[in-house]
């Protein structure tokens, strides 16, 4: 079976010099000989990720995008932090060995961790994969159950009760957002005025016990197990991890997941078999949570709504940084699209909204 987790050429303008990274390396990891081959992931469009390959080894490289960085994005030393404390209540993060703070070695911060071989899930299935309905499904369940045994996770005990500011989470992301939306806007960007006013008017207490929310899960964040493809092995991209209201985290999952039957318009946006048979919708998939976890979800619309309100924010911060030629990956240039696709979701949600 192919896996999809291969990279491929450096992107121009994002090259990383193996003499630079080399030595560094050598000088820290026991045992690396050999010169290394460096080549780079496609998938992801925040931070920038690398496969390093010694003869005998293979190492991933994380390192913040280039342009324009808002403040509390792309911590390197957070998410290094992260994957080595986490571990110890959570084992699917990959183990994590350097943190670099000197920019002059590469241009920027950047941390290595170990590369675990696996599936990762894009928009379709990959080469010689296929699932049938039941089969979609148990991936699906297995898919919801690592977020609720994360939401699960004793952060105290894991040394990360320092790691967020749990209280008042849920309006300080609505007002955050708004804030990051603004500072981000364009002037082909939509405002999103109706659903920022809606959102700050719905939005319900924080609900029951923070947790430890990864605020970006979704398939292609996930490694399966390439012996038993309906394993979840590794979860990844820790870069937005904190404590705070788990519905919140289920919301943003939930703004990434297209179902099958969503508009073609909205299938264009979809970067995960979501829409294969027998993959729960969006509410099923928000009842199987609310069972996994023991608690009472009767309404998931704010936290629907406000996941793509959050996905909205990330896509035009990225856009940003194309449209005023901080970044050459033409890949962007679409994105202005996507947001005003996204507005048009969200007035959907509250115009059908019960709340």
């Amino acid at each position: 079976m192919t896996l999809t987790d291969q990279s491929t050429r450096i992107r121009e303008g994002e090259e990383l010099d193996p003499a630079l990274i080399d030595p560094y390396l050598k000088a820290r990891i026991p045992g690396l000989q050999g010169t290394p081959r460096i080549s780079q992931f496609p998938g992801g469009a925040s931070n920038l990720t690398y496969l390093i390959e010694y003869p005998q080894q293979e190492f991933v490289l994380r390192r913040p995008p280039f342009g324009h960085k808002t403040k509390s994005a792309h911590d390197m030393g957070r998410e290094f932090r992260i994957l080595n404390q986490l571990n110890a209540g959570f084992p699917y993060c990959p183990k994590a060995y350097v943190h670099c703070t000197d920019e002059s070695v590469i241009g920027a911060e950047f941390y290595v961790m170990e590369r675990v071989r696996g599936i990762i899930l894009r928009a379709d299935l990959p080469t010689g994969m296929s699932l049938d309905e039941q089969q979609a499904r148990t991936l699906c369940h297995s898919f919801i159950d690592k977020l609720v045994e994360l939401h699960s996770v004793d952060y105290e005990a894991c040394g990360l009760a320092d790691l967020g500011r749990p209280d008042g989470y849920v309006k300080r992301q609505v007002e955050g957002w708004c804030d990051r939306y603004e500072k981000a806007a364009t002037p082909d960007a939509p405002g999103w005025e109706a659903v920022k006013t809606w959102l700050r008017e719905k939005q319900p207490a924080d609900h029951g016990k923070p947790a430890i929310i990864h605020n970006d899960y979704r398939f292609d964040n996930v490694i399966l197990d390439p012996e038993g493809p309906l394993s979840i092995i590794g979860v990844l991209d820790w870069e937005l991890t904190t404590l705070g209201d788990p519905l919140m985290d289920l919301g943003n999952t939930l703004a990434y997941w297209i179902q099958a039957d969503d508009p073609a318009p909205v299938q264009l946006m979809r970067r995960q078999p979501s829409h294969l048979p027998g993959m729960l919708g969006r509410q099923a998939f928000a009842d199987y949570y609310a069972e996994r976890a023991g608690i009472d979800l009767p309404c998931i619309d704010f936290y629907y709504a406000y996941g793509l309100f959050r996905l909205a924010g990330i896509v035009q911060q990225i856009y940003y940084r194309y449209y005023h030629g901080q970044t050459q990956d033409k890949r962007f240039a679409t994105f202005i699209q996507m947001n005003r696709l996204l507005e048009r979701m969200s007035l959907n949600v509250i115009d059908q909204s019960r709340l």
